[in-house]
């Protein structure tokens, strides 16, 4: 036999593939085996359906309808996982089985930190809940890591339905699993290194590639400069960028004099020279250092800003319509990067937002500017009540958030200005991104902080709704800090704004919108990152909004230790 030659073309990136299965007791009656089967394929037809890749493709999810009895039907199906390239593994159970000689027996052929989920109907007649709860002791009592969905579907009847809560509970760890393994073996390209020194901003790389199986490619600002001066794009479609915004772009683009149109252009050759350097690198992601050294240090020649580059990447379109945004974290910040990178494939492809921790506005000292501004205040909103962040950063913001979710494109850019940057901070000129955000938009916002005294990521988080002030308000608020950059004021749920000033891990903290908090939580458990809520009026639990605690945690002493147990091995 000959060694089998692979082909020379380039492979396309494999999205993460889920396996389904059933467990089932070899001694019950035909038609409960029957159900059994159904069951599985009922449960890979939701994931099916409903778990997307952060551009939207369908994530392909398999299924074997082998139900597994003993050792050999768990060989069985695990080597037909294996071959499909199953990288999460979901367990249906309907009836009581073996443990050992069952789910144990397949996982052992996958590595141990595979995502395993075991979703199952509350049902007394063959009761499957028993099972998962035997299999959750075991694999807990060997220190691995598993979920337990314990759901509901009909006791009785060939063809049970998933409740749509339980449903909902699957497909939220689903993308957790799919995007701790899908981003394995993936790179950010960052250019420029630690911007301005910021320690917080580091590219930790021995970490984030044990943690995280992320490769970050460091490239040197001298090759872009190179490129831009070498013209290393395609002019027509500059042309065609330039005419897009020129069209679209509602506020104008303040421009004067030819100086200012040639900054501006080179701004947008930068993002088509960068887009294509990160496709041939198949890059998920990408930072550029800016400060100091591209846009304002006297010492060389300060070149123009990339505040409309790093937005366009953000973003869910540009001048070729919509794309999948790619998260660009301004100030070659990569903790900010990893952080919306994975909150934007948890989201499936919501667009992330990028700001300084700005100014926190208590509601006393928002309350005194409004008396000042001769506006009157009810005390009835909740940024009156409880204060606000005002987010706001010279880049990176996705153009997106300048309206509420699912507005078209057009609505979005109306409500954009690019206005001249601010030569004090960057003497290289070219032109900044301004808006303000619509308030009533939820979601979660978080930064990504890393110790080295633990070795370990933290992920400290709240959910938050941005607000809307009247307009006269909200533009005194804009003046205090920087009023070109974009604006996005944000009222965490729980944290005061005490706490908020206080616990902050960044200079720099991120959004995304519509990304439930299990699904956040369920995203932690896997990847092993400290989950951070020192908010008084958070409670450790609430039902139907967090996910339940993995018994591994319960049996070790709670989360955090249990998580520093697991850094360890």
């Amino acid at each position: 036999m000959e060694a089998q030659k692979l082909p020379n073309a380039p492979d396309k990136a494999v999205l993460p593939v889920i396996g389904v299965f059933a467990t089932c007791d070899p001694r019950i009656d035909k038609d409960s085996r029957q159900r059994a089967q159904n069951i599985v394929k009922m449960a890979a037809d939701i994931l099916a359906k409903n778990v997307k890749s952060v551009d939207q493709q369908p994530i392909p999810v398999v299924y074997s309808d082998v139900l597994v009895d003993g050792e050999k039907e768990a060989d069985t199906v695990a080597r037909q996982f294996k071959d499909k390239g199953v990288s999460s593994i979901v367990c249906v159970p309907d009836t009581w089985a073996f443990p050992q000689l069952t789910v144990l027996s397949l996982l052992s052929h996958f590595p141990s930190d595979t995502p395993f989920n075991m979703t199952c109907g509350n049902s007394g007649p063959r009761p499957g809940v028993v099972f998962t709860h035997a299999v959750s002791g075991a694999i807990s009592q060997y220190g691995g890591l598993v979920h337990i969905n314990v759901g509901n579907w009909p006791d009785t009847g060939l063809n049970p339905v998933m409740s749509e809560k339980t449903a909902k509970d699957l497909i939220d760890w689903a993308y957790a699993a799919i995007t701790y393994q899908g981003l394995k073996g993936r790179r950010v390209v960052v250019f420029g290194h630690d911007s301005m020194g910021m320690e917080t901003a580091l590219a930790n790389v021995l970490p984030i590639r044990n943690q995280f199986g992320i490769e970050i490619t460091r490239l040197d600002m001298k090759l872009l400069a190179d490129m831009l001066q070498k013209k290393a794009y395609d002019e027509g479609e500059l042309k065609q960028l330039r005419s897009w915004l020129d069209e679209s772009v509602g506020g104008g683009i303040e421009l004067h004099n030819t100086e200012q149109e040639k900054k501006f252009n080179d701004s947008l050759a930068m993002y088509l020279i960068m887009r294509d350097l990160m496709k041939d690198l198949n890059a998920v992601g990408g930072g550029f250092m800016s400060q100091l050294e591209w846009g304002s240090d006297h010492r060389g020649l300060p070149l123009p800003v990339a505040d409309t580059m790093e937005s366009l990447f953000n973003s869910t379109f540009d001048h070729n319509g919509r794309k999948a945004p790619l998260p660009f974290a301004t100030e070659a910040d990569v903790q900010g990067l990893l952080t919306m990178l994975f909150m934007t494939h948890l989201s499936a492809g919501n667009p992330p937002l990028f700001m300084d921790f700005r100014k926190v506005w208590e509601d006393w000292e928002i309350a005194d500017l409004a008396e000042k501004l001769g506006i009157k205040l009810f005390g009835s909103t909740l940024w009156e009540k409880r204060g606000f962040v005002d987010g706001d950063n010279s880049g990176s913001a996705a153009f997106d958030w300048a309206a509420k979710p699912g507005a078209s494109i057009e609505e979005i850019m109306k409500g954009i200005h690019l206005p001249q940057a601010d030569l004090g901070y960057f003497p290289g000129g070219g032109n900044s991104v301004t808006f303000f955000s619509p308030g009533g938009i939820e979601g979660i916002a978080a930064r990504l902080a890393y110790s080295s005294l633990s070795g370990m990521y933290s992920m400290i988080w709240d959910e938050a709704e941005t607000q809307e002030l009247p307009q006269k308000l909200a533009q005194a608020v804009a003046d205090t800090s920087t009023p070109i950059w974009p604006h996005t004021f944000v009222t965490p749920k729980h944290a005061t704004m005490t706490e908020y000033k206080q616990f902050a891990p960044a200079n720099h903290f991120h959004m995304t919108w519509n990304l439930s908090a299990a699904r956040f939580q369920y995203w932690m458990d896997l990847a092993n990152v400290l989950s951070v809520t020192p908010w008084q009026a958070m409670p450790s639990f609430r039902e139907g909004i967090d996910r339940p605690q993995p018994l591994l945690y319960l049996v070790n002493g709670g989360e955090d230790t249990t998580k520093r147990l697991r850094r360890r091995g």
